[in-house]
């Protein structure tokens, strides 16, 4: 009597499992997770957007998208590791090269 109970209970939850694979649940939970997947793997392969930053405020952004320091003014600010010096002009420059190679 016990196994024709145990055999009963199997059926039920085979015929309890069937019925929710045939259920408008289980078919509209499939449907939503193929919709998903074809939208992540869409999406995976569609153009980003870039967004483009400017920290440098009033500065000219070269082609690496790095703003220009080639500004030789001087600025002075209260921070010394702020501060920009006088660049030497392209002549100086040269000069000083030439006085360290002899």
């Amino acid at each position: 009597a016990r196994f024709d109970s145990n055999i009963f209970a199997i059926k039920a939850k085979r015929n309890a499992i069937k019925q929710f694979y045939l259920s408008n649940t289980f078919i509209k939970m499939y449907k939503l997770a193929v919709i998903a997947a074809l939208v992540a793997s869409a999406s995976a392969f569609a153009p980003s957007t870039q967004i483009t930053r400017s920290t440098a405020i009033g500065q000219h952004i070269g082609s690496g998208g790095m703003a220009d320091t080639r500004n030789p003014d001087t600025h002075e600010d209260e921070d010394p590791r702020k501060s920009i010096s006088a660049a030497p002009s392209f002549e100086e420059y040269l000069k000083e090269r030439a006085a360290e190679g002899n």
